[in-house]
């Protein structure tokens, strides 16, 4: 087991791949660069056939240098570290951080890996057996290693853990909303994020380990215990994922959707509009939205006038009754 450190500090326990398994795919490899040597050969013997003897002379010694050297140097930069022989047996040659190798990494294993072999291979067979993470001195020099990226059978089960289903999510929603975050520092979030996007590259009892980890101490920050039951894992990732839906709320809140109380296609709703879509009850406007002014009220209509009073003749006038004045003329 090898405990290699990433930029972020997170530790990861990737099983370093020994000296048998590295022997036989570096047996693949030669026995493949050995066939395509010959035939090579014997095409640009047949083509050339009519050179002089220093023209086939620097024809061999290039193909014998494309076969060395050059040859291996393409495949592991191009494939990010896995020969032939390597991608066979489940290995694959990384960085000390964790990293997928580079040219100039593959180019120093290369470089070192004629002199090691040109030896019968003494030198890499010894400091593979010394070394406790099974490096040759072409991996010393570069600063990489030789990992294993498939398990055993029996191995797997328990520490592969599947992607987080939307039925976890959805079970644990009351809970998530409820959760405060704001404990949370923004180192542990990186570590989790760095843990949960290398969870295929680790051993499993190792991720196991570092899930149960982080998971306490998310909920110490949090103060909630993580789901009786939970993979520690999908817990991490349950949580990640309402974090990052809580951070496109608020970037959504502060420019402004085009359109309040509905979402672009594929993203939630905000959290008031979605609240109020459960109420059964109208979306409110934002603050910034133009009130709607109140219709004018109509004119009220002018009181229709008295009818005439008309007086007989011999009758005296009658009494009025008062007024809502309080005011009656004497009798």
């Amino acid at each position: 087991m090898s405990d290699l450190v990433t930029g972020e500090a997170v530790v990861l326990g990737l099983r370093a791949a020994k000296l048998p398994s590295r022997a036989l795919a570096r047996m693949i490899d030669a026995l493949i660069q050995f066939v395509g040597w010959i035939v090579t050969t014997m095409v640009a013997i047949a083509v050339a056939g009519d050179a002089d003897e220093a023209a086939m002379a620097a024809i061999m010694l290039s193909i014998v240098v494309f076969y060395l050297a050059v040859l291996p140097i393409l495949i592991e930069t191009l494939s990010k570290g896995r020969s032939v022989g390597k991608l066979a047996l489940g290995l694959r040659a990384v960085r000390t951080d964790g990293g997928p190798v580079r040219f100039r990494h593959a180019l120093v294993r290369g470089l070192v890996g004629v002199v090691e072999f040109s030896l019968a291979g003494a030198p890499a067979v010894i400091t593979s057996l010394i070394s406790t993470e099974g490096k040759r001195l072409g991996d010393i020099f570069a600063g990489t290693l030789v990992v294993r990226e498939r398990l055993p059978a029996g191995a797997l089960g328990h520490g592969a853990v599947p992607p987080v289903p939307p039925q976890v999510l959805h079970m644990l929603g009351n809970d998530l909303v409820a959760m405060d975050l704001s404990a949370v520092p923004e180192s542990l979030w990186l570590a989790i994020r760095q843990f949960l996007g290398r969870l295929d590259q680790l051993d499993p009892a190792v991720s196991a380990g570092m899930a149960q980890r982080l998971s306490a101490d998310l909920s110490g920050h949090i103060g909630r215990p993580a789901p009786y039951g939970l993979m520690p894992a999908m817990y991490l990732g349950a949580v990640l994922t309402e974090r990052q839906r809580r951070e496109w709320a608020r970037a959504t809140a502060a420019t402004g959707p085009a359109a309040w109380g509905a979402a672009p296609a594929g993203q939630p709703l905000p959290p008031q509009a979605y609240l109020q879509q459960q109420q059964h009850q109208p979306p409110t406007p934002p603050a910034s939205a133009a009130p709607v002014p109140a219709p004018e009220a109509a004119p009220a209509a002018a009181p229709a006038p008295a009818p005439a009073l008309t007086k007989s003749p011999g009758t005296a006038p009658a009494a009025q009754e008062p007024s809502s004045g309080g005011f009656a003329p004497p009798a």
